[in-house]
């Protein structure tokens, strides 16, 4: 923003909402959306002030925070926002966690002083919603504020989200997507200054996924904004950032002065869109390494500057959403530093980039199939993860054009749905974040098969597993993989050249007693009803065969290529009642 153009706007802010001439801050008029809101669901306050200042967006020359008490006592300290885009002005957004009468107070803090309002109230009433995500208390898995296992499926989503299809992803089962968000600092807003159309922007896409009951995860610094020579391409987007007005961007992590416009960032995120129960994650960088702080050789650097935002999210986010963040896709691109840090370390895979493939192409003269090749890669990072970090584990970004099959291939989907079932069945708490929604690969991706992973990850209660760890698992004639607590036991197992009909599966070490068996059809999206069974284990291996191909009503029923399954032991009472 040009000296001129700034100096405009803070003549206009002074005009609308406060001048020299005040002695002391004053709050004109508190309006409240509604005097009753739900569980879980934005309670809105808006304010008009006098006070003294010339940037609204900055808590060192105007601050706003209200004090929120909830019915058993419990005080919320949620700072206020100021707000030019829609209504324009102050604002304070809050998301109750009690049903019950709330009370709440308002304080202003200018340069002259402050001054604090009488006590408001309003109440909550029981909702349908469920509050916002957290790890639940087995470390592994995700739950909501109300306990309510969740497990995310979904994909990268970027450019301009739209109503339709969302509805689309909704119908197909999806609860989560990704989105990076353009940089609100800047040229044209000026550092420390938000631009309100993109804030806008943010402001409707929570908005759209709250009335779907689906979650976001927003990456706030992708890559390329701080990125002025690596990758090239469209990977070099620091010509866009106002920061270049402070600092060198190989020194962006440790300059002190960016530092400090970032809190104030920070901040203001937390006080515009923390109240969501659809905002899951910050999604602190994508990809450090295409940085210049990173290429620079301040890879350790990039760790604690990724620490110190975490940080600030943990001391300052009343609703603690998670945190994630991600260096790029190769095999040799692990961050063991940035793992150690954030809620959930999150792995990239772009199995061309390193990883084993099949590189001369030549499918019918190698020992292993390309899409064996691809399953594995996902199996061996995931348990790597799962083994280093007693964390929830990810898989933030993947495939798009990265990949033995290019899109539009059968093989491409195949290739995308073993993805969706390894990861299951090895460990992660969401879906991979598959890069990106498009119409270039969305008739293999955006396809039922979605909705048949969502249909059976809802029949397993992640958040309330105990004792949850990897099993060992042996397919007699390919892969399998499975995951084992005391409440149940799921899996997924495969064979890419060939299909699974007589295979035999075996797990040893499970404890004796009677099992019921219930075998999913991955592609099908379907329980094969006639293979439910019972299985009593008089030693210490539980086995069973996979069903061959079975002609009903002159339909064929191929079993195909892979199977997921759910073990779970009898209880005689539950036995009963489900046979009444």
């Amino acid at each position: 923003m040009s000296h001129s153009k700034s100096l405009l706007f803070s003549t206009l802010v002074l005009f609308l909402f406060g001048t020299n001439s005040y002695s002391q801050p004053s709050i004109v008029t508190i309006w409240q959306a509604q005097d009753s809101v739900g569980l879980y669901d934005k309670f809105e306050i808006r304010l008009r002030l006098e006070a003294k200042f010339t940037n609204p967006f900055d808590p060192d020359d105007i601050s706003l925070n209200a004090t929120f008490t909830s019915p058993e006592g419990k005080s919320w300290n949620i700072p206020g926002f100021y707000s030019s885009s829609g209504w324009a002005g102050w604002m304070v957004r809050f998301s109750p966690s009690e049903v019950g009468a709330w009370k709440y107070k308002i304080a202003i803090t200018d340069k002259t002083g402050q001054v604090e309002s009488e006590i408001n109230a309003f109440s909550v009433v029981p909702s349908s919603y469920h509050g916002p995500i957290k790890i639940s208390s087995n470390k592994r898995y995700l739950e909501h504020a109300d306990g309510t296992s969740f497990y995310g499926v979904g994909l990268w989503y970027n450019g301009i989200i739209q109503e339709e299809p969302l509805d689309e992803l909704k119908e197909l089962g999806v609860n989560f997507i990704s989105n990076y968000m353009t940089p609100i600092e800047s040229w044209a807003s000026g550092l420390g200054r938000y631009d309100q159309l993109l804030c806008e922007r943010i402001d409707n896409i929570l908005s759209l996924l709250e009335e779907r009951d689906m979650q976001l995860s927003l990456n706030i610094w992708f890559h390329s904004f701080l990125s002025e020579t690596v990758w090239g391409g469209g990977n070099i987007r620091w010509y866009a950032n106002p920061y270049a007005l402070v600092t060198e961007p190989k020194d962006f992590f440790s300059n002190e002065e960016a530092w400090k416009y970032q809190e104030k960032l920070y901040r203001y995120m937390i006080a515009r869109w923390g109240y969501s129960r659809s905002l899951a994650i910050w999604f602190i960088v994508d990809e450090v390494n295409g940085t210049d702080g990173w290429a620079s050789g301040d890879s350790l650097g990039a760790a604690n500057w990724a620490k110190k935002i975490h940080d600030y999210f943990k001391q300052n986010d009343p609703w603690q959403h998670l945190t994630t963040g991600t260096r790029s896709g190769g095999i040799k691109e692990w961050w063991q530093e940035g793992y150690e840090v954030l809620d959930m370390p999150g792995r990239e895979i772009y199995e061309a980039q390193g990883f084993p493939i099949i590189y001369d192409g030549n499918i019918a003269s190698s020992d292993t199939h390309p899409l064996t090749y691809s399953y594995r890669n996902y199996a061996g990072q995931v348990q790597k993860l799962w083994q280093g970090f007693n964390k929830p584990v990810i898989i933030p970004e993947t495939g798009w054009d990265h990949t033995f099959y290019e899109m539009s291939m059968p093989g491409y989907q195949a290739q995308y749905h073993n993805a969706l079932w390894v990861s299951l069945a090895t460990g992660t708490a969401m879906s991979p974040f598959w890069w990106a929604y498009s119409r270039s690969l969305n008739d293999n991706v955006i396809t039922n098969q979605l909705l048949s992973f969502r249909n059976f990850v809802d029949q397993i209660p992640f958040s309330k597993l105990t004792n949850i760890a990897p099993l060992e698992i042996k397919n007699s004639d390919g892969d399998a993989y499975a995951m084992g607590s005391d409440q149940l036991i799921f899996g997924w197992v495969v064979n890419a050249k060939t299909d699974l009909a007589g295979k035999t599966i075996t797990l040893p070490g499970i404890s004796q007693g009677k099992y019921e068996l219930r075998l999913y059809h991955p592609w099908r999206g379907k329980f094969l009803n006639d293979s439910i069974q019972e299985i009593e284990i008089s030693g210490e291996t539980l086995s069973f065969d996979m069903p061959p191909l079975k002609i009903e009503g002159s339909h064929a029923n191929y079993i195909g290529q892979d199977i997921a399954f759910i073990l779970e032991p009898i209880d005689v009472s539950k036995k009963n009642k489900r046979s009444k």
